[in-house]
């Protein structure tokens, strides 16, 4: 679709957001660090690395009730849009925005997506890495859609975080979270530099997301 309908959260959703804040609270007694910004009502797409299911949660988590009510995580549709169940969880129980990686069509196009969504005034937790990191470096190269949504609305924020431990509260095939402490480091704002070219601009953010991990000698 190539403009997403955002409306107030529902009861569900509402209910869900605050039950799986207060479950991150409890499991991962996460701790936000605000290091370089803080927390706001601006309008901001919030990136980060992605090692888990759980990553956008404790992000979440660590916004106000207001923030989290106009954030939308984007998740990859071929996964929780391949059956009803996963969709219904993606989208009436989080809120979340799905995007098809393999697109064909003009309104599946995951920009304008994501574009129509920030046009509305919401704001995105977005993972550029592409997909979960499942491999032996704490951070994949960064896909282009960073780039391309700064270049389009330059007037949002890009705020990275580092999300620490959630591969470990929630392994890939587990369901059950493991009780175990994190943080979530949020960074200075980022933006793409009068002239920078997209390959500088996502070699830069990169580093920035990468120089927030509080224990760079341990995979995340």
């Amino acid at each position: 679709m190539s403009m997403l309908s955002l409306k107030t959260f529902t009861l569900l959703q509402t209910a869900t957001s605050v039950g799986l804040s207060a479950l991150a609270w409890v499991v991962t007694g996460v701790r936000p660090i605000w290091n370089g910004s803080l927390p706001s009502d601006r309008q901001r797409i919030y990136f980060a690395n992605h090692t888990s299911h759980g990553d956008f949660i404790l992000l979440s988590a660590c916004l106000s009730e207001k923030e989290r009510a106009v954030t939308h995580a984007v998740a990859a549709g071929e996964y929780w849009g391949n059956s009803r169940l996963r969709r219904f969880i993606a989208e009436d129980m989080l809120s979340s925005v799905l995007i098809n990686r393999q697109w064909t069509k003009p309104e599946e196009n995951p920009i304008e997506i994501m574009l129509s969504v920030l046009d509305q005034g919401h704001s995105l937790i977005l993972f550029p890495e592409g997909t979960r990191n499942m491999t032996e470096e704490p951070l994949l190269a960064f896909r282009s859609g960073l780039y391309n949504l700064s270049m389009a609305r330059p007037e949002v924020e890009l705020i990275p975080c580092w999300i620490e431990n959630m591969s470990r509260v929630l392994p890939k095939g587990q369901f059950l979270p493991v009780p175990l402490l994190c943080r979530v480091v949020f960074g200075a704002p980022v933006a793409v530099a009068p002239g920078e070219e997209r390959r500088a601009f996502l070699e830069r953010a990169h580093a920035t997301l990468l120089a927030l991990n509080p224990r760079p000698e341990r995979d995340d």
